[in-house]
Formats: structure tokens, C-alpha cells, sequence
């Protein structure tokens, strides 16, 4: 999931019908601004009813949208409700266009959906001062990160929607314990969403094309059988925990500083330094097993 978890209920909230749950069938793109919606609506301290009255909008479609159930919302709805609930607009209207497109919608249908908005989701594009100093800091490490999984095209989508998502609940990632832990969790769980999986696992095989000791090599035979053994490896990663999985593409795929790692993933020195060793005793336990031994020919 690439949101964060839904709050409580404000106190004082009126009561009123429940809000079901996203709908498993929502895709990952959808979900990307469905969720920052939800969270803003259940903050709010506002029902389905007020929110119906406000925007004019009937309430069973309100509940469909906020469930992700029924057609794909058009924008004008969605931009009604964002500005209502006091959202930004302009990072939401990003990943409303990605999914759109990712349900089948036309260029069309879209520029149909936006043209009475159009000028108006233009307007106010730039995030929070602080919000563009965090993406500074950390943006060249997301998208290494992002490489180890995804090709080109689609890292650079998910480190995009990773920064649209934070925009989106940025009051949250503030809020909470760690920003920066905050921050790579949403990044984390955006990858994956893009990630191809076997048996339940993120596949790491091509990051073996694209290792630092790799980079160093020239001898073409060399290189290939350094790519067979980063092969070997970095498909035994994948089978790591994700915390222990985070540091060791960091660490060994790209090389960075444990001092670097634990900046960027939010966590003690002292939690990296125990992920690693703990991950590469279970690395070389799968790639390096002890010999058997022969309890037949004991003299």
C-alpha cells in the first residue's frame, strides 16, 4: 500500500455509516491518490452527508469513489472533493491522469474530464519549501533504489508518484515519528506496487547488470561471470525480510555508506548495522552451505 494508514475518528465526529475499505480490485495507480483522499476525508471530522451536501454530489457515488468501486471517478468530482477537503491539487491531478490512463481512459476522456478544471488545477503547482528540501535530499537515493527493481521509465514513475503521494500527506509525514521513515515507507510500497513478484517475492534479477563491482570490470569474461554470480545473489536478497532486503540492495548493490543508509531509511545506525549482519549470515548460509559430511566412512 502507498499510503498511510487511515486515522481514527476526530472526536466529536457525527456519527454515520461506516466507510468500507478499498476495494481489492483497485490497482496500484488508482490506490496512489485514492488513499491521501480517504485519509483527508476521514480526518476531516466530515460524513458521506455533509460531504454529499457540499459538493452536491449523491452519497452512494460518494461512497463507490471512496471505496474505488463502479466506474473511474472524472476529475471534476475528484477535484471537488479535494478542494473541499482542503487537498492539493495539483499532485492529485498527476496520479488521477497516470490511473486513468492505467484503466483504459483515453487521452479524450481525460482532456473531457479536466477542460472546466484545467486552469484552475494549474494554479498553486509548487509543493511546501520543506517538502522540495526533502525531495533534494533524498531523490538521487529513491531512484537508485527504485533501479534495482523497475526499468527506467517505471522507476522514474514511482519515485515521481512517491513525491506526489508525500505532497498529498505531507501534513502526516511531518507529523509522525521520523519523516524520513515516513518518506521511504511510501517510496518502499510505491516500487513494490510496480515490482514483479515469484512466489511472493520481488524480483532482483536484473539488478545484477547494474552492480558497482560490474561497473569496475572490463575483461568480458569477467563480467559475466561476475553478472552470474550477482545473479545468484541478489535473488537469494530477495528472500530476506524487507528492512534486511532495503539495506542490503543499498549496501552491496549500490555501495552507499551505512552512515548514508541509516539517514535515508530513518532507522539507528546501530538497526543497519544488525539488518546487514544478520542478512549476510542468512546469504552466505544459502550460497555458501557447510560440506556434508560423511558419517559412513567415519574410521
Amino acid at each position: 500500500m502507498t499510503t498511510p494508514d487511515e486515522p481514527p475518528l476526530p472526536p466529536g465526529r457525527r456519527p454515520g455509516r461506516k466507510l468500507g475499505p478499498i476495494a481489492p480490485t483497485v490497482g496500484s495507480a488508482h490506490r496512489a491518490w485514492l488513499g491521501p483522499l480517504r485519509h483527508s476525508y476521514l480526518a476531516s471530522g466530515l460524513t458521506l452527508s455533509d460531504l454529499s451536501t457540499r459538493v452536491r454530489f449523491a452519497k452512494s457515488k460518494l461512497s463507490e469513489l471512496l471505496r474505488g468501486v463502479g466506474l473511474y471517478p472524472r476529475w471534476e468530482i475528484v477535484y471537488s472533493l479535494a478542494m473541499e477537503l482542503g487537498m492539493p491539487n495539483w499532485p492529485l491531478y498527476r496520479l488521477w491522469c497516470q490511473a486513468a490512463f492505467d484503466a483504459h481512459k483515453s487521452s479524450e476522456w481525460v482532456d473531457d474530464c479536466t477542460e472546466r478544471t484545467t486552469i484552475l488545477t494549474a494554479t498553486h503547482t509548487a509543493p511546501p519549501l520543506d517538502h522540495r528540501a526533502f525531495r533534494e535530499l533524498v531523490e538521487m537515493d529513491y531512484h537508485l533504489f527504485a533501479q534495482a527493481f523497475l526499468d527506467d521509465d517505471q522507476s522514474d514513475a514511482a519515485v515521481c508518484d512517491t513525491f506526489d503521494i508525500l505532497w498529498l500527506s505531507w501534513d502526516d509525514a511531518l507529523a509522525s515519528q521520523d519523516t524520513r521513515r515516513y518518506g521511504w515507507n511510501v517510496l518502499r510500497a510505491t516500487v513494490m506496487a510496480r515490482t514483479p513478484h515469484r512466489d511472493g517475492r520481488p524480483e532482483l534479477g536484473m539488478a545484477a547488470f547494474d552492480t558497482v563491482v560490474l561497473q569496475s570490470l572490463t575483461n568480458p569474461a569477467d563480467r559475466l561471470n561476475q553478472i552470474t554470480e550477482s545473479m545468484r545473489l541478489f535473488t537469494a536478497i530477495s528472500r530476506l525480510p524487507a528492512h534486511q532486503l532495503d539495506v542490503m540492495v543499498l549496501r552491496r548493490l549500490y555501495g552507499l555508506p551505512v552512515e548514508n543508509v541509516s539517514a535515508l531509511l530513518g532507522v539507528p545506525l546501530a538497526a543497519v548495522r544488525s539488518d546487514e549482519r544478520h542478512a549476510t549470515r542468512f546469504l552466505e548460509s544459502l550460497l555458501c552451505p557447510p560440506p556434508p559430511t560423511d558419517e559412513g566412512n567415519t574410521p
